[in-house]
């Protein structure tokens, strides 16, 4: 009886030398200035942030934020989480804690987790049942809520 003997099997020696093209599925470019993940900030629920974010298309904060949001379209504060601060938005999902000064020029959304405290203006909202909204609310359209923004921005004039 003959002994069984394994030994590896044996390939060409130029084997490895091959490259091999293994099609798999495309892969979508994205194109230059269309909506996407690089504008999105995400600051996790161990993480403390402080100072000034502006150009984020998104911001979601699942932990502590003490800022002022400029030049962005959309907050979305996690149960989890907490702002402190001045924003001037177009939509505000509010589901964790805000104080401070809210602009929500299009829609401010306040879910049945959700609190904010401050000075308020809003265009639409939308309050679940257990939300609370305190403190200065103004009621505004679109056009109004651009009108308060520039009110506070002008000096008075002094006539002479």
């Amino acid at each position: 009886m003959a002994e069984d003997s394994k030994s590896p099997p044996q390939f060409p020696n130029d084997l490895g030398k091959r490259v091999f093209n293994i099609p798999g599925p495309a892969r979508p470019e994205r194109l230059p200035g269309t909506p996407g993940d690089g504008r999105r900030l995400i600051v996790g629920r161990e993480i403390c942030l402080s100072g000034e974010i502006t150009a984020c298309d998104t911001l979601v904060v699942e932990g502590q934020v003490e800022a002022t949001l400029n030049e962005s379209h959309r907050i979305e504060i996690a149960e989890s989480g907490y702002f402190k601060g001045k924003v001037d938005i177009a939509i505000a999902e509010i589901k964790g804690r805000f104080e401070g000064e809210l602009i929500a020029r299009e829609r401010l959304i306040i879910r049945k987790t959700g609190q904010v405290t401050g000075t308020v203006a809003y265009a639409e909202i939308e309050i679940e049942r257990g939300g609370e909204l305190s403190g200065d609310v103004k009621v505004a359209g679109t056009a109004a809520v651009e009108d308060t923004k520039k009110d506070d921005d002008k000096t008075p004039n002094v006539a002479e």
